[in-house]
Order: C-alpha cells, then sequence, then structure tokens
C-alpha cells in the first residue's frame, strides 16, 4: 500500500470510529459528542486547586473540611461527621450561588469566627469558576 493511501485507510478507519454521533463544538474547538455536550464540566477550574487541598468533592468523603459534593442549597454546618466551628454553625447561611461568592470572597468577614483559613478570591471570574464547578457536580 502507498504512503498516500495507507493514510487514507488510516482516515477512514478514525471517520468509522466516530459512529456517526452528532458532534458539538466546545469553546477552544474542541469537537465533543453530543452525549458529552450535555454532561457538566467535571475539570474543576485552576482556582479550585486551593480548595482541594482540604476538600473533597466526592460523597462523604471528609478531608481537613468537609466535602464539597452536593453543596449547593445545603445549609452551612449540617453536613453529618465534620466538627465545624461554632460561628458557621450560628451563621444561618445555605449555601447558593451568591453566599458562595460572599464566603469565596473573605470568609473571615462573612462568618468571622470560622475556623477555615482560606483568606479569599479576589478575582470574581475565578469565584465563578469555583462556584460553576461546585454547581455542576451536584
Amino acid at each position: 500500500m502507498r504512503h498516500g493511501a495507507k493514510a487514507i485507510a488510516v482516515l477512514a478507519l478514525a471517520l468509522a470510529a466516530c459512529g456517526g454521533r452528532k458532534q458539538d463544538e466546545r469553546a477552544g474547538g474542541e469537537a465533543v459528542s453530543a452525549e458529552a455536550a450535555a454532561l457538566p464540566a467535571r475539570k474543576p477550574p485552576p482556582a479550585f486547586a486551593q480548595c482541594m487541598s482540604c476538600h473533597s468533592v466526592e460523597p462523604g468523603r471528609t478531608m481537613i473540611g468537609p466535602s464539597l459534593h452536593g453543596i449547593i442549597g445545603r445549609r452551612a454546618a449540617s453536613l453529618p461527621g465534620y466538627a465545624y466551628s461554632n460561628a458557621l454553625k450560628g451563621s444561618g447561611l445555605t449555601w447558593d450561588e451568591a453566599t458562595l461568592d460572599r464566603w469565596l470572597t473573605d470568609p473571615a468577614k462573612l462568618v468571622p469566627g470560622s475556623r477555615m483559613i482560606f483568606t479569599g478570591l479576589p478575582d470574581p471570574a475565578r469565584r465563578r469558576a469555583v462556584i460553576a464547578y461546585l454547581k455542576a457536580g451536584q
């Protein structure tokens, strides 16, 4: 088989492997199947690296901090099995996008006396990315 014919055969096999599924395009030009396009993004944004040093997004996996899985809509300091500060227990907060944005901006300002040692994310775009990631993992 000549070099050109070999390349065409490889290309034909690659196209056949696609299975004819409808393709969508993500930001950056990355083609994905329609099924994959419907799923939330599971890759954490770069700003979430700080969170991962203390928190898991796996259900029931407590680390230094509680699991963040299912945090949207959850009452603050309500996850069983974690010893929350009295300040967070008495905060009356429910984690929604607006509350998380305030928390991620400056946790000590929102809940003075909390044990969280994170000083905050000043960049609104980075906070939105973290919140979108947490929301997608619900």
